[in-house]
């Protein structure tokens, strides 16, 4: 097939912008495939990991999200909130 695309670029060199174009985008596509095949395992090994509402060990600590304080960060991103000087607002359980 790449024999026949160099063939046609030789006789009609108007056509060489047009295959530049088609293989950019064939190799753009492919980047934003992989990307959605990695990220999305990974974000969901990240809220596997790290998400406080996911118990692993349920003998030893059952509910991990009541021992959350309000200076922990659990939110994936955070756009303009710093949980370092966030203060308290409810009763202690």
């Amino acid at each position: 097939m790449l024999h026949q695309i160099l063939g046609q670029t030789k006789k009609h060199q108007t056509l060489i912008p047009l295959f530049v174009i088609i293989i950019t985008t064939a190799v753009a596509l492919l980047g934003i495939y992989w990307a959605g095949v990695t990220g999305a395992p990974l974000y969901v090994l990240c809220l596997a990991l790290f998400n406080p509402d996911v118990s692993w060990d349920r003998k030893n600590n059952p509910e991990p999200w009541n021992k959350l304080g309000p200076n922990d960060q659990y939110k994936f991103y955070s756009v303009n909130v710093d949980y370092s000087k966030v203060k308290k607002e409810g009763p202690d359980f």
